[in-house]
């Protein structure tokens, strides 16, 4: 085999990923990723760690994105505006992505020890968007709750995104969810119930 493999990342995500949707992700080893990539297993590690990594490589290139949409929001913008724009910015590029993040998830959430690790990417997440609250001159708890509850719209957004055959975008469903937690926020503050009842 030649030493210089085309595309030898993306083959190896396939693979991968065909391979975790048809066996399993615990059942699949790094060996047979490999080879239904026509790749050698060395080749494998110069590109992932392990093979959970094939599913979360993209975690720095998305949370640098967030914290630089934080980081250009125009300086009046309230911290949860800012934070909910910066989500439905990412949300447009998953958005182009649909079918393999679809995919992806359906592989984490087969998995508890997938899940434990979105949970601990979406912590990480939460507190770099808090450090560039912070760095805007967003006090705490204001910074923490604003990155926190940002973090929680997104999750609940792209789960309703996940499983919804209509073609409605990712950045729709952040921004429904957040008008529905500012909703809820206002009826608390106003001491009604949220609904309307």
């Amino acid at each position: 085999m030649s030493r210089w493999e085309p595309n030898a990342r993306g083959r190896l995500e396939q693979a991968a990923m065909e391979l975790y949707l048809e066996r399993g992700f615990e059942q699949t080893t790094v060996e047979e990723i490999a080879k239904r990539a026509g790749l050698t297993e060395r080749t494998f590690f110069r590109h992932f760690a392990d093979k959970r990594e094939v599913l979360f490589a993209g975690q720095a290139v998305v949370q640098e994105f967030l914290v630089s949409a934080v980081a250009d929001a125009p300086e009046a913008a309230a911290p949860m505006d800012a934070v909910g724009a910066a989500f439905e910015a990412v949300g447009a590029l998953f958005e182009e992505r649909r079918e393999s993040v679809r995919r992806r998830q359906a592989v984490v959430a087969a998995n508890a020890e997938l899940q434990e690790r979105e949970l601990i990417k979406l912590a990480t997440l939460s507190s770099a968007i808090a450090d560039m609250l912070r760095r805007r001159g967003v006090p705490d708890p204001a910074a923490s709750l604003a990155a926190e509850a940002g973090v929680a719209v997104f999750r609940i957004a792209f789960e309703r995104w996940v499983s919804d055959t209509s073609p409605r975008d990712l950045p729709y469903f952040i921004r429904e969810s957040l008008d529905e937690l500012k909703t809820l926020l206002l009826c608390l503050r106003l001491g009604e119930s949220p609904g309307g009842s």
